[in-house]
């Protein structure tokens, strides 16, 4: 399986290993989505005051809850410690043992085929898809990202440097469990040498 394509270039210093040697990425973040929570937030303190509401308040408890999402995308992070992989946001994580991880592979939200638009603004971002049933998705980009199977529901997430981040999880995971059925991080297979 090949890598994904790359938007663009990661940011310096998105990802690194502090002095206790977890591994640590925030999550791969959209100018787009910012803009989009932006502008909603400015149509919802320009059009609603003007507008005869029956709940006074509607346009701040509005303006809160887009805060709170737009807050809520840009804190998810990811780290990878010595016995844990976490995801984690303002208001839902998961933490996932690595001896638990059985596979990591690239994948992306149209891959999965995910049914209910709500699921991904949940606490858990639990949501069910066609291919593999009900999976957590803790993520900031629905187009490049690792899908991380782990005891009864898989993990996607989106690091901003998906391919390092994929390597860095698979090396802490093989010292567990050895070699993956599904590993892109894991190191390529050598070539057999050649017959004479």
């Amino acid at each position: 399986m090949q890598p994904p394509a790359r938007k663009g270039t990661p940011r310096p210093g998105a990802s690194h290993t502090d002095p206790e040697g977890v591994y640590h990425q925030h999550g791969r973040i959209s100018y787009t989505v910012i803009g989009t929570y932006i502008f909603l937030i400015l149509i919802v303190l320009i059009l609603f005051p003007s507008a005869s509401l029956a709940v006074w308040w509607a346009p701040e408890a509005i303006v809160l809850l887009l805060l709170f999402f737009l807050a809520r995308y840009l804190s998810t992070s990811y780290s990878i410690s010595d016995t844990d992989l976490r995801a984690w946001r303002i208001v839902g994580s998961r933490r996932i043992r690595l001896e638990d991880v059985r596979q990591i592979e690239y994948s992306s939200m149209r891959d999965l085929g995910p049914t209910g638009f709500f699921g991904s603004w949940g606490w858990r971002g639990r949501m069910w898809s066609p291919r593999i049933g009900h999976f957590d998705a803790i993520y900031t980009d629905p187009s490049v990202g690792l899908l991380v199977s782990a005891g009864e529901i898989p993990v996607y997430i989106s690091p901003v440097d998906v391919e390092g981040f994929a390597r860095e999880l698979s090396r802490r995971v093989r010292s567990y469990t050895g070699p993956l059925s599904v590993d892109v991080g894991g190191p390529a297979p050598s070539a057999p040498s050649p017959k004479k």
